[in-house]
């Protein structure tokens, strides 16, 4: 699909990145994937919560806490799931922080969350021990099937990023089984929660579904609670803590026990 902006930028240093990849022999598999348990089933809202160090519409963000620190802190203080960034350019990460995590015996599972556009990606992903990946179709297009029957072979669940009702339609002829509603267009970087709550609506029953970006506060977090999905991601408002336990905690009463 045609991408423009920040997201064109991005895609561009990726193909680069993945033609650098491919000069070598894929990487072994890591620690088997774990599964991911996000599906409601009248219990509160998952909280998928992220480690960035860094985003193109923020900057610099907290880097107080090493990785394995700050996913310590998620865990104590009710995170269900970790979302980590792996592009090291624009988000300063690393696929090595997901190794880091599995060494250190993370209890949570992991979303490696990587613009991936070549398989190669996933082997990487599969190598350090991520659980899960990110499939933006917005990235993808009509090739999001390929990669997510390749998530599928490595056995890592896929989480399929939408921004609207067209990639909405995309991510389910795919096969998609966990999709990711972005309030955030990912070309103009803004956010709009009533079009991501609209096709949230929209998803079929058996779709595990997420609210991604755009919420800060305990009320967002009960207002995605009332809604239809079954987890939601809390990126850069915890990335502004020096400890995040504080915020977290009340997040994750707004959500509701799980």
């Amino acid at each position: 699909m045609a991408s423009k902006g920040v997201l064109g930028r991005i895609l561009e240093r990726k193909r680069q990145e993945v033609a650098n990849l491919r000069a070598s022999p894929p990487p072994a598999p890591g620690p088997a994937p774990r599964t991911l348990g996000l599906r409601r089933e009248g219990r509160g809202l998952g909280l998928i919560c992220e480690i960035k160090r860094r985003s193109p519409s923020a900057g610099d963000l907290d880097q107080t806490l090493s990785v394995v620190e700050r996913a310590q802190s998620y865990a104590q203080s009710g995170a269900d799931m970790l979302s980590v960034l792996t592009d090291e350019h624009f988000f300063g990460g690393s696929f090595v922080h997901i190794e880091q995590l599995r060494a250190a015996n993370n209890p949570l599972p992991i979303l490696c969350k990587e613009f991936i556009i070549d398989e190669i990606q996933l082997d990487h992903a599969r190598h350090v021990g991520a659980d899960a990946v990110l499939l933006i179709v917005r990235c993808l297009g009509e090739r999001t099937a390929e990669l997510l029957a390749g998530a599928k072979a490595r056995g890592l669940a896929a989480l399929v990023e939408i921004v609207d009702h067209a990639e909405c339609r995309i991510a389910l002829d795919a096969g998609a089984e966990l999709v990711g509603v972005n309030s955030r267009d990912l070309d103009s970087l803004e956010i709009d929660v009533d079009r991501a709550a609209s096709v949230l609506a929209s998803l079929p029953p058996h779709i595990i579904a997420a609210q991604l970006s755009g919420l800060r506060t305990p009320d967002d977090v009960r207002r995605v609670a009332q809604g239809r999905a079954d987890a939601a991601l809390i990126g850069e408002t915890l990335m502004r803590q020096r400890d995040p336990s504080a915020l977290l905690s009340s997040l994750r009463a707004a959500a509701g026990e799980r």
